[in-house]
């Protein structure tokens, strides 16, 4: 058991060090934690992922649509619309743009619903000293406990209160301590930050 725990954190080790070879690591001791999660910056959809178009005071102009193989979405009135490559905020711009020719003064969103594109980049991963070291499905509001209640929580070799979140910020990871005992078992909630797509949770063992 210790023996395959040690690999899995040397695993995740060497990942990161590979991952931040041409970027800085710093550590924030005086993280504050979020109210609102967060997805990735400047998100660039890809076919699967699934977008809701909503045309204020124009209930009959909404729709949920997949984004097809060949990048577009089919919208009413305008029909097809380029999806893929861009952000949502560019999209909904390109359908404010066309609707304009049939409606006045329209106002439009355009929100991702479903990431599918871009699986691996909108994970949560919960490594280390936890019951089950799980690569997850990023969720909105998802917290440090309950990536960590996903994957079963803590074994019985834990270090509980040395806990990190490793996380992709601009052109560096920064590493943020989370104190997972006092959250667990005080119910001590300061370190419960929400979580990010793409953050990796790092559980260490205890040093005997």
């Amino acid at each position: 058991m210790k023996f395959s725990l040690h690999l899995s954190f040397l695993s995740v080790l060497i990942y990161l060090i590979t991952a931040c070879s041409n970027n800085d690591l710093t550590v924030v001791s005086d993280y504050i934690p979020e109210t609102v999660s967060h997805s990735i910056p400047d998100y660039h959809i890809g076919v699967d992922d699934v977008l809701a178009v909503n045309v204020w005071r124009n209930a009959d102009l909404n729709v949920t649509v997949p984004v097809r193989p060949d990048g577009k979405i089919s919208v009413p009135l305008v029909g097809d619309v380029l999806a893929g490559g861009l952000t949502s905020e560019e999209v909904s711009k390109n359908i404010t743009k066309k609707l304009a020719k049939y409606i006045r003064d329209p106002q439009v969103t355009v929100i991702i619903t479903d990431l599918r594109s871009h699986e691996f980049l909108t994970r949560l991963r919960v490594t280390g000293a936890v019951r089950n070291q799980i690569s997850i499905k990023y969720r909105q509001g998802m917290t440090v406990l309950d990536a960590v209640l996903s994957a079963g929580g803590v074994n019985d070799f834990a270090a509980g209160n040395r806990t990190k979140v490793y996380r992709k910020e601009n052109n560096s990871t920064i590493v943020i301590p989370i104190y997972l005992d006092d959250i667990l078992f005080d119910g001590e909630l300061e370190t419960n930050i929400m979580l990010r797509a793409g953050d990796i949770v790092t559980v260490p063992e205890r040093l005997f």
